[in-house]
């Protein structure tokens, strides 16, 4: 009988397992009927259609372009329908809803408030709004049965020059559900030294934050986040490739920056569909990931845009377990690395460790083994 901890989780098994997300943008996983229906009530009359499915549709096939830059093109249509305290509302209410419905225990939602003014808002009532949505939508996940805990990453667009606001309403708001900082946009032409006053207060103030870096760009982006600036983890991080050279006999030889990155436990936020689309990763295959879990980095699994790229979370593991056989024990080791680089309290990372992640494998685990020898049973009678 095979054993369990070698058992290849199929669909229901990966839905219902518990999931941590680290890296995943609130104006990246609107419902598209959302954006039909916010348009409509805010008069946006730009969206290329107007019919839920098609402009789903629309979103997957305009974002896979293996441009980051097109990629980004995107979200002006998902900004423009999230300019009120409403909109703000419904959109993070239904993304805690949607996430805790496909088995994500703990996520941290990123989003930039310099991109929700236009209609009069000021940064405050925006992270306001936001954080009023995620706990209405916990607790309509706890009504249906799901349980989830989301906290807000403060994100600040690197093409502009509002890091340091934006990193001192990080601070203010970290004790009522902002848990982090972080920098987004284009990364080519824009690195992230730029914002050192931003990376530098955080630091005098204890805080934490994340980098985009090491997806459009290389090794310099990662080096720069790094030396420069003390991020705590790597948003993608993807390029970390570019310095690991595996030999046609199978070594593998890491130069000085990858070797730090994993001696430090470095989280690496990995977002495989996402690569693909912005050109990173050429396939599910052959996405650095499969490399870099086997050299144990810090890998974490994550979505980045849901709506952009048409998955979720539990589509990311199976896509992974089709490419490199992952199995409940490969799903629990990623989902543990996500809660030990979670931005929230050490004893309460590891209370969702302990209490909640693990249990949850064991189940899976056991269940599976009980179907088995069940199964085993039948077949042992049937044949006397």
């Amino acid at each position: 009988m095979m054993s369990p901890t070698l058992h290849v989780p199929g669909p229901d098994q990966i839905r219902r397992a518990p999931k941590v997300l680290l890296h995943d943008h609130l104006d990246g996983g609107l419902r598209p009927g959302t954006i039909v229906d916010l348009a409509a009530a805010t008069g946006y009359d730009a969206l290329p259609e107007n019919e839920p499915d098609k402009l789903g549709i629309w979103f997957r096939e305009a974002a896979d372009s293996g441009s980051l830059e097109r990629y980004l093109e995107t979200f002006a249509h998902t900004c423009a329908v999230m300019q009120t305290r409403d909109a703000l509302v419904r959109v993070a209410a239904e993304c805690a809803e949607d996430l805790a419905a496909d088995g994500v225990v703990y996520a941290e939602v990123r989003y930039a408030p310099e991109q929700h003014l236009e209609a009069g808002l000021t940064l405050e009532e925006v992270v306001e709004a936001v954080n009023e949505g995620f706990r209405e939508g916990e607790r309509r996940a706890r009504q249906d049965g799901n349980r989830i805990r989301v906290g807000a990453l403060l994100t600040a667009m690197r093409h502009a020059a509002r890091s340091l606001e934006i990193a001192e309403l990080a601070n203010r708001y970290r004790d009522q559900g902002v848990v982090g900082f972080d920098i987004a946009g284009a990364e080519a032409g824009f690195p992230p030294t730029r914002h050192l006053d931003a990376f530098e207060y955080l630091k005098r103030e204890n805080n934490h934050f994340t980098i985009h870096a090491g997806e459009a760009f290389g090794l310099p982006s990662i080096w720069q986040a790094i030396q420069w600036c003390g991020a705590d983890r790597l948003g993608h991080g993807v390029r970390i490739i570019d310095d690991i050279e595996v030999a046609e006999d199978g070594s593998v030889k890491l130069g000085r920056l990858a070797s730090y990155v994993r001696d430090k436990r470095i989280p690496l936020e990995m977002c495989p569909t996402s690569n693909l689309q912005t050109g990173a990763a050429s396939s599910y295959a052959e996405h650095p990931i499969g490399l870099l879990r086997k050299l144990h980095f810090r890998t974490t699994v994550n979505t980045d845009n849901r709506l952009m790229s048409g998955t979720s979370m539990s589509q990311e593991f199976e896509k992974l377990t089709e490419a490199f056989g992952y199995t409940l024990d490969d799903m629990q080791w990623f989902t543990v690395n996500g809660m030990k680089s979670a931005f929230i309290p050490f004893d309460e990372r590891l209370a969702m460790i302990n209490d909640v992640i693990k249990p949850g494998y064991a189940e899976l685990k056991s269940e599976w083994l009980f179907e088995q020898t069940a199964a085993t049973s039948v077949s042992s009678s049937l044949a006397g």
